[in-house]
């Protein structure tokens, strides 16, 4: 069966209560990360049909606060997969019950490793982008995977075929 990222889409709705906010009223950090990276999480899962863990979480745009209150959406999928990783994107939306306004939050990308009963990594089937967005971030995906890979010191940055290319060309 070819996966596309639409197949992996997993969607989330919370609500901000006063133990998810901080002093100043706004929804704390680490709440909305534990949020991301179970809908994250749920999209790599709906991927592989494994049980998959975190391996990096990367790229987290914080670019406008969400108040006690309001609705959190998270929604995400899978943009590539490689042997045994997922890239997943999560977009998350803050939502005004008053207003109805809706605006966008917070951005990341989740790197998961899929795993046998017994920890080990296994190997995830390729996802197959469609529409002109997904087609994007998949290409893009592999410079995002050797950026991760230079900054954990698991790749040498005259490695980096892909992230060459930009700069290079």
């Amino acid at each position: 069966m070819d996966k596309t990222p639409l197949y992996t889409l997993a969607n989330m709705t919370e609500l901000v209560l006063p133990n998810d906010t901080n002093t100043l009223g706004n929804l704390m950090g680490g709440r909305l990360l534990h949020w991301m990276d179970i809908v994250t999480a749920i999209s790599a899962s709906k991927h592989s049909n494994r049980v998959v863990v975190t391996a990096s979480v990367d790229f987290v745009d914080f670019q406008s606060p969400i108040k006690l209150g309001e609705i959190v959406i998270l929604e995400a999928k899978v943009t590539r997969a490689f042997k045994t990783s997922m890239e997943v994107m999560v977009k998350v939306w803050a939502q005004n019950l008053q207003s109805t306004e809706k605006r966008s939050s917070n951005q990341a990308f989740y790197t998961f490793v899929a795993v046998d009963q017994t920890g080990r990594p296994i190997p995830v089937d390729p996802v197959h982008p469609e529409t002109e967005e997904e087609k994007e971030l998949y290409e893009s995906a592999m410079r995002r995977r050797e950026l991760r890979l230079i900054s954990a010191k698991r790749m040498k940055p005259e490695d980096a075929v892909h992230l060459k290319k930009i700069f290079l060309t």
